[in-house]
């Protein structure tokens, strides 16, 4: 192991968007085992520092794999489309005109048979763009695209907070 070592190195899993949560998993908890810091206690308390390094690269590693945004991020970024989500806002036209519609929507709510209809709109909205971005990374690898893909997911996920804290100011 290298501490330079890609995220998917690391977890000895292919650079793809796609991955297997389980394998993800299994394999974060191995690594956690291999670096624990008490492993390294009769080591002396350098020894003991590396290995504290080693948790917290992969404990970040873990945490960027196991999250389909942070995921996509990583690997546009990783074949140089990084997202620089917070200069560059652009998005389609469509894209807008929908989140519009949906913010309109929610200041409308009256109910939770309307917000409920909300919800699942905006859930079907995020399925399809993970799906996206599974087939503009892993089939196309097409980065400049998914990284475009992945701020309007980042736009998805805010609107859908914004859901949830409706469902809690109805009493839901």
């Amino acid at each position: 192991m290298n501490l330079n070592d890609t995220d998917f190195q690391l977890f000895a899993v292919p650079a793809t968007f796609a991955q297997d949560r389980a394998v993800l998993d299994a394999r974060w908890k191995e690594l956690q085992r291999e670096a624990h810091p008490d492993r390294f206690a009769a080591q002396g308390a350098a020894a003991q520092r590396v290995a504290m390094q080693w948790s917290v690269r992969i404990n970040e590693a873990y945490q960027r794999l196991k999250d389909p945004i942070r995921r996509a991020s990583y690997i546009c970024e990783l074949n140089g489309a990084p997202l620089d989500a917070e200069n560059n806002t652009a998005m389609p036209s469509d894209f807008l005109m929908q989140q519009m519609e949906w913010r309109e929507a929610l200041d409308d709510v009256a109910d939770i048979a309307s917000l409920e209809k909300l919800n699942a709109e905006v859930e079907a909205g995020r399925t399809r763009a993970l799906s996206s971005l599974d087939w503009l990374i892993d089939e196309k690898g097409d980065y400049p695209a998914a990284a475009r893909q992945v701020r309007a997911l980042m736009f998805i996920e805010r609107f859908a907070k914004d859901v949830e804290a409706k469902f809690d100011q109805l009493g839901q």
